[in-house]
């Protein structure tokens, strides 16, 4: 009878792997092509990165201009209202304003007086800020002061200090 146990555990066995086969194959050959897949959007997103590393890097390295059309510049009218108009818009301070044209505070407070009229190189910044809305004029505002804080000159150590 010890023969008989031994023939049917393994009948028993071999069934039952048998049934777990026939559920486990498709299973694995799921997994694998799932597997497959991953790894081919894994390498997808690599490249994306890469491209998006590389475009932001290029978008980057233009410098930050605000410059229009020469037809635009003609066409332009400022009057001290609408350059004012313009920064209350963008929620920028004269000196805000000053530093992206690259003029001085001075010199906006007078357009707004309408003392003086903005140059034609200035009008095209102001038309250019006219296209923009708050979140860019800030981006370049950010780029401006970054470049204006590397190209100052750095002040001499004795200067704070006095004689004795």
């Amino acid at each position: 009878m010890g023969k008989m146990d031994g023939v049917f555990k393994n009948e028993m066995v071999r069934l039952a792997r048998k049934e777990v086969n026939k559920v486990a194959l498709p299973l694995r050959r799921d997994v694998r092509s799932l597997k497959r897949s991953v790894s081919e959007f894994r390498k997808m997103m690599v490249g994306l990165k890469q491209f998006a590393d590389r475009h932001r890097k290029q978008l980057e390295e233009k410098e930050a201009q605000l410059t229009a059309t020469p037809e635009e510049i003609k066409k332009a009218r400022f009057s001290p209202r609408l350059i004012k108009a313009i920064r209350k818009r963008l929620a920028l301070s004269q000196g805000e304003l000053a530093t992206l044209s690259g003029v001085t505070v001075g010199a906006v407070s007078q357009w707004e007086a309408g003392k003086f009229v903005p140059k034609d190189e200035k009008k095209g910044v102001l038309v250019a800020l006219r296209k923009l809305g708050r979140r860019e004029a800030r981006r370049f505002l950010s780029s401006k002061t970054v470049e204006a804080s590397s190209n100052r000159p750095k002040r001499m150590a004795s200067r704070g200090k006095t004689r004795q």
